[in-house]
């Protein structure tokens, strides 16, 4: 797709990266800068660097990846659990074992695929339009964009924390009350598959956690288990995972940070509950909540 644009001379003296965010602001300076990078911008017929300082009068051409060089996959028919859905975005509860991205040894059968299917349109938004992750077995609610504008505008929200992600996490022990873990989370250092929590080289990452039910004594032949409530700050791989196992209350089930021989559950027992974002277009806050899954129930 080609657009053409005009600098306005109020303009001039703006580098060349700027005046594309203010000619194109529905789309991320992430993704304005990679097509930059890319050269699929031209100032009169010439490619030039974003750092580029323009004197207004010039003609921007923009060639935007087509369908093809955005996402690869092909459309499946897998069935999608539907939560909210109109022409800006779609709510979706994703079930256990659902990888979203295609990727090594996962080239079909994802939520992409079905994405495609469900909205041949998406093609032409950047990875099908979603806009975060869940990892394969944990459930819950996902949202996807219909628009590039929609996707720019809910990653922005993700980014500033404008947008409100809220888990059910089951985990081994007994917690009585609400707390905050806070850890920079980084690559495991000697096993590359995991992340861990890293004095050097991590993100910033905070999980806030509130009991809601506790369960124990005799009928679990003396175990104890909390079902919480985790809040995130920010979003980083396999966060809570993390976070609470660094506490020594790691998901049940889990298979990666969990304890050996933990056989209660066949997945961890992780569920995205609720998410709270405003509309992509008319700026409403709206609230979705897929209800925990059967297998997550005492």
């Amino acid at each position: 797709m080609t657009q053409q644009f005009v600098v306005p001379f109020s303009m001039s003296g703006t580098r060349l990266d700027a005046v594309l965010a203010a000619l194109m602001p529905e789309h991320s300076r992430s993704r304005l800068k990679a097509w930059l990078d890319e050269g699929l911008v031209e100032v009169d017929g010439e490619i030039r660097p974003g750092k580029t300082k323009l004197e207004g009068g010039e003609t921007l051409t923009t060639r935007l990846p087509d369908a093809q060089r955005e996402t690869e996959a092909q459309p499946e028919n897998i069935p999608i659990d539907i939560v909210f859905e109109d022409e800006h975005m779609l709510v979706i509860s994703k079930p256990p074992g659902l990888v979203v991205h295609p990727g090594a040894g996962n080239r079909e059968g994802t939520l992409l695929n079905a994405l495609l299917h469900h909205a041949p349109q998406l093609a032409n938004v950047a990875r099908a339009g979603i806009v975060h992750r869940l990892d394969k077995d944990t459930s819950g609610v996902m949202m996807v964009a219909k628009t590039p504008q929609a996707q720019t505008h809910l990653v922005r929200q993700l980014q500033t924390h404008a947008a409100s992600r809220e888990y059910l996490a089951l985990v081994h022990g007994e917690i009585k009350r609400p707390g905050t873990v806070e850890g920079a989370i980084g690559r495991h250092g000697k096993d590359r598959t995991k992340m861990a929590l890293v004095v050097f080289g991590g993100k910033p990452a905070v999980t806030h956690y509130a009991v809601r039910e506790s369960f124990g004594g005799p009928a679990l032949k003396g175990r104890h288990y909390t079902l919480l409530e985790c809040k995130l700050e920010t979003g980083r791989t396999h966060q809570i995972r993390v976070h609470l196992s660094s506490i020594l209350r790691p998901l049940v089930g889990d298979p990666t940070y969990g304890k050996c021989g933990d056989t209660l559950f066949d997945r961890q027992a992780l569920h995205a509950w609720r998410l709270t974002v405003k509309h992509p277009h008319t700026g409403e806050s709206m609230r979705f909540v897929a209800p925990m899954p059967n297998d997550m129930k005492f």
